[in-house]
């Protein structure tokens, strides 16, 4: 694991990666409850070099309240403490915390008084990553009473918006600027390894959802490989899409496909203006299923790929010189294609890492190189997936995978969309494997795959 150290984060990371990373640590067996224990701890340590006779900690609702009331429950024999509650606390892990405060010698209010802001030092435990403007009552008012004391602030994890800070305790990594970041004791593994905190940023469908919000995918391929098209086609439609066209020179009937017959035995020259103008109109397109390897075919396919916003590219397509989509696109080799469009495959994890970061880069995509352990790159971060089952070597399963991420790239940022794919896939596979052993089919994936991705959490 040490060796992996060398992909970790480092700098100002976004909420959405922190989110993950928690989510991630949980499966690594490092509770929220232990993680909050462990900031609070740190929080405490802060405050106390500043060395006051009164300190306010000002807590919200969420865990970055929980961070606060732990904190004061480690002052709590050493200085004057108040605590104030905007509200109960809505994560159990939170109120934890409170419970085992109300054991320690400090004023708990939920009213603010004069003596909250003229503390030495204030602890903001307001809002944590997730906060925006405008701020509502009571965080507003605190904000601004906070601004206009001489005390000393100090932000828990992030700042409060609009809230002024003398210094930020962040845990683990900074999400803002000029913050001192502490070790809480995430492993890196939840970093560098896909979990299932990838999969809390697939977006779930609202309330008021329509046909269509989910995204349209076109999937081009199939001739020669018959089935491959129309196993990508169910994949990207229980990864979420909500309208799958299949276009492709090979007959099959699937009633929540769109199947878009194209004519003759492989795609070519007289397909290209149909083809383009599809594309053109998905939200994204995955491109390469059962394609085949004749000239014409791979022409109009990477010229496909080319009019698309978002694409993912697959099987023979994964060639050089590699086609790219407008905006975002994904690779999704097996370790001879990638060599066929990159060069040799590196037999160790960490140079393969590097392998697929600097291949990455070179494309402007994201790759997923495809095996016992997957490594996925944006040419800047590297992660890997090690989920999957021995009976998934079964002809398909790349193409269901092709299709989930092109299910999911048409709602989300690539990178995140690939390593939520992996991920997915190849824990579908895991289950299906428990009761199917080496019997497993790729159809068999698309009936846990939806599960996996949406109601596992």
């Amino acid at each position: 694991m040490r060796e992996l150290s060398a992909f970790g984060l480092s700098g100002i990371i976004s909420a959405d990666d922190m989110r993950v990373i928690d989510k991630n640590a949980d499966g690594w067996g490092i509770s929220a409850l232990q993680r909050m224990e462990s900031a609070g701890t740190v929080l405490a340590s802060v405050v106390r070099d500043e060395h006051p006779d009164r300190v306010a900690i000002l807590c919200g609702t969420g865990n970055n309240a929980g961070d606060g009331l732990c904190a004061a429950r480690h002052l709590a024999n050493e200085m004057e403490v108040l605590v104030f509650c905007a509200g109960e606390p809505k994560t159990p892990e939170a109120r934890a915390q409170l419970a085992a405060l109300t054991a320690c010698p400090v004023t708990i209010m939920d009213a603010e008084t004069p003596d909250l802001f003229a503390s030495d030092v204030i602890v903001d435990a307001l809002l944590g990553t997730g906060a925006r403007f405008p701020l509502k009552e009571p965080y507003a008012g605190l904000v601004a009473r906070m601004n206009a004391s001489s005390a000393r602030i100090i932000a828990c994890d992030v700042p409060t918006p609009g809230c002024r800070a003398d210094r930020i305790a962040a845990f683990h990594l900074a999400k803002t600027h000029a913050a001192e970041v502490y070790n809480i004791g995430i492993p890196i593994a939840a970093e560098v390894f896909c979990g299932e905190g990838d999969l809390l940023l697939v977006p779930k469908k609202p309330a008021d959802s329509h046909k269509g919000s989910g995204g349209t995918v076109l999937v081009v391929g199939g001739g020669p490989y018959q089935g491959a098209p129309f196993l990508a086609g169910v994949a990207a439609l229980r990864a979420g899409a909500d309208i799958v066209r299949v276009a492709s020179p090979t007959n099959g009937f699937m009633p929540d496909i769109i199947h878009d017959r194209l004519s003759g035995d492989h795609i070519c020259e007289a397909h290209r203006d149909h083809l383009i103008s599809l594309a053109e109109n998905a939200d994204a397109v995955v491109c390469g299923p059962g394609l085949g390897g004749s000239a014409d075919s791979l022409t109009v396919a990477a010229e496909v790929v080319g009019a698309a916003r978002k694409a993912v590219v697959d099987a023979d397509l994964l060639r050089s010189p590699l086609p790219r989509a407008a905006s975002e696109t994904i690779y999704t080799p097996h370790p001879g294609e990638f060599a066929r469009a990159f060069g040799t495959v590196p037999e160790s994890l960490v140079k393969r890492g590097e392998a697929v970061r600097t291949a990455a880069s070179a494309t402007g995509g994201v790759i997923i190189l495809k095996g016992k352990v997957d490594i996925i790159s944006d040419g800047s971060r590297v992660r890997f997936n090690r989920t999957g089952a021995s009976g998934m070597t079964t002809g398909g399963t790349g193409d269901v995978l092709a299709g989930c991420t092109g299910g999911l790239l048409a709602r989300m940022q690539a990178m995140h969309a690939a390593c939520a794919a992996a991920y997915a896939v190849g824990v579908t596979g895991e289950t299906v494997c428990e009761e199917l052993g080496d019997g497993l089919l790729a159809t068999d994936l698309l009936r846990h795959l939806a599960h996996t991705l949406y109601t596992e959490l």
